[in-house]
């Protein structure tokens, strides 16, 4: 069995959908393989910009249960799964891993 494949992003700090509320937050991503981890790392603005529109929508009560905070990886695979450019494979994030997670 290949050892797995692990790709670690910088924290995020964002502002919540609602008014006065920040998100920070770290992930590690779990790749298919090391083709995946290349594509992330080359087109790595893309990939912060997809996250953090994605992180600005979210809502602070939601997030605030395990529940929020399940969903919120299914979002964040799809959101990366999408090519990051026209004609390249899609991206095979096979889990998403908190490492910070902090509302206030």
């Amino acid at each position: 069995m290949p050892s797995p494949v692990f790709y670690a992003l910088d924290t995020f700090t964002v502002n919540l959908g609602d008014a006065d509320r920040v998100l920070y937050i770290g992930i590690t991503l779990r790749l298919k393989d090391e083709a995946t981890r290349s594509r992330l790392s080359e087109y790595l603005p893309e990939v912060r910009s997809r996250l953090l529109l994605l992180f600005s929508r979210q809502d602070a009560a939601v997030l605030a249960t395990e529940e929020g905070k399940k969903n919120l990886i299914a979002e964040i695979k799809t959101t990366l799964s999408t090519p990051l450019v026209a004609g390249q494979p899609k991206q095979d994030v096979t889990d998403v891993l908190y490492t910070a997670f902090i509302l206030r």
